[in-house]
């Protein structure tokens, strides 16, 4: 019964490294279809060369000893993973996001995947008494490995994940798999002084991994003290305040989300302003409004200060008691829908004055909601006169706006005009309608802007950009390759994150 359960416990161990070591590159190389790409690869080059190593290594001794040599081998290069794989990322970041972020899962989990996978071939040949029993041991083996791997997957999805640090769910998955060397070599395989030994060895590896973790260098620049941290489904999330109570930064995996001034109780981000002014502009009405994406509630906040109907679609359900807490959000001005914004758009029955889609995850938009499909969705709920307001990151230069140029091209497949505003520091803004054209209905309010952005303020609602007609692609839920042809604006926004809080590497 032991082999069985150890079976199922490197099962679940497997699943957990695969889907918690791409939450644990995500902060450094996102979330892009590259990085699941690479870890998914990894792990199942790991498997594939595990299994290998696992039919040789038993074929030269069925000493169970070895097997329970590599569980405890793979827990202890497991606690190795906890204090250097932001440092290992960090480096990998030097090349193209699909080769930087393969080679980190390299690095950090192929090894250790390698000899969890040995499991299955070793203990196959262990139990096989005689060659008519060789189909039902591999059934049962299979069976409970599987078990295995689906509870792990339940339990580092639905429960680890929210209510613990990624870096101790990776401990303690680490302690268990050298727990169950440990037991092996102590309740089967004496003298004492050799389980004693080992067990010396796996609480060095912990507690050095452990003391590592808390002992690690703090990234972010000294002025910032961090004030709140949460580990979400969606990432993790962080607030900072400055050394001399001036900003407040919301972070989402690393990514800046927001600045907020404590002081006056303002956004200091040009685009919680920029998404309400051009809405405001735009709109010959303003009554009823759609915001997809909470942020930290600034822009929902203002409408509802404006005496605007609002509701407001949030996947993360965590974001909102951090937004209550430190930027003044206050759910009941809003109705408050805890949810895909996709699923919502498609069975909405109300009709909205304006919508503001400003969805992000990690350092992108979901594709899912910049499609054809989508589009055609929101217009469904948008009033004829209605506007809709993106925020997102993009480029215009030729051979970066692939984006750009084609959110330009899909969003007219639905909306009668399109119109581009971009200050050429990361965010951009596209307005669209489905009426003939954009009119301007009133103006700006730049009363309400923060002292420090008004300049830059002035100059977004100026700076109309055009995108070259031969550039990009009408995107559809079928087909929508933007994570590829944007990488390059990805990498390049992930390179900057490095110069502000990249901690001294080692190599």
């Amino acid at each position: 019964m032991f082999l069985y359960g150890t079976a199922a416990t490197t099962g679940a161990a497997i699943l957990i490294v695969e889907i918690l070591g791409a939450k644990m590159l995500s902060p450094y190389v996102g979330t892009s279809h590259f990085v699941w790409t690479a870890q998914i690869a990894v792990t199942l080059l790991s498997l594939a060369a595990g299994y290998w190593f696992g039919g040789w290594l038993v074929d030269r001794s069925q000493d169970l000893r070895r097997l329970y040599g590599c569980i405890l081998f793979a827990g202890i290069y497991l606690c190795g993973t906890v204090p250097f794989a932001g440092r290992v990322a960090f480096a990998c970041l030097q090349w193209p996001l699909a080769i930087g972020s393969l080679l980190a899962s390299l690095f950090l989990f192929f090894v250790p995947l390698t000899l969890l996978a040995t499991v299955g071939p070793f203990v196959i040949r262990v139990l096989t008494l005689h060659v008519g029993s060789v189909g039902g041991v591999v059934g049962r083996l299979s069976a409970v490995s599987t078990l295995g791997s689906v509870a792990g997957t339940i339990l580092v999805g639905y429960v680890l994940i929210p209510i613990l640090p990624n870096s101790v769910t990776m401990w303690v998955t680490a302690g268990v798999l050298m727990a169950v060397a440990i037991v092996y070599f102590a309740v089967w395989r004496r003298p004492l002084a050799v389980s004693a030994g080992l067990l010396g060895i796996a609480g060095i590896a912990l507690g050095g991994g452990w003391l590592s973790l808390r002992l690690q260098a703090n990234p972010w620049p000294e002025e910032l003290r961090e004030i709140a941290s949460y580990n979400s489904n969606f990432g993790q999330l962080q607030v900072f305040d400055t050394s001399d109570g001036a900003r407040r930064y919301f972070l989402n995996d690393y990514l800046q989300q927001n600045t907020y001034d404590p002081r006056t109780g303002q956004s200091t981000s040009l685009f919680s302003y920029a998404l309400h002014a051009l809405a405001r502009i735009h709109a010959p009405r303003i009554e009823d409004v759609l915001c997809i994406g909470l942020g930290v509630g600034m822009v929902p906040m203002q409408f509802a200060r404006d005496g605007a109907r609002v509701t407001v679609v949030e996947i993360n359900p965590d974001v909102v008691p951090l937004a209550q807490a430190h930027f003044g959000l206050d759910t009941e001005a809003m109705r408050l829908i805890i949810g895909d914004g996709r699923p919502y758009l498609n069975t909405a029955t109300g009709s909205f004055d304006v919508i503001i889609l400003d969805a992000f995850l990690g350092d992108s938009a979901p594709a899912h909601l910049m499609t054809r499909e989508a589009f055609a969705a929101m217009r469904r709920v948008l009033r004829p006169d209605g506007v809709l307001v993106i925020n997102t990151l993009g480029e215009l230069g030729p051979g970066r706006d692939f984006l750009v140029a084609s959110l330009d091209r899909t969003l007219r497949t639905s909306f009668g005009e399109v119109r581009i505003h971009a200050l050429g520091k990361g965010n951009l803004f596209l307005v669209a309608t489905p009426a003939a054209e954009l009119r301007v209905h009133r103006k700006a309010d730049i009363g309400i802007v923060h002292a420090d952005l008004r300049e830059d303020f002035r100059k977004m609602l100026a700076a109309v950009g055009e995108v070259n007609p031969g550039s990009g692609m009408v995107l559809t839920d079928d087909f929508n390759p933007v994570d590829f042809y944007d990488a390059a604006n990805r990498e390049r926004l992930r390179r900057r994150l490095v110069s502000w809080i990249q901690p001294e590497l080692p190599f």
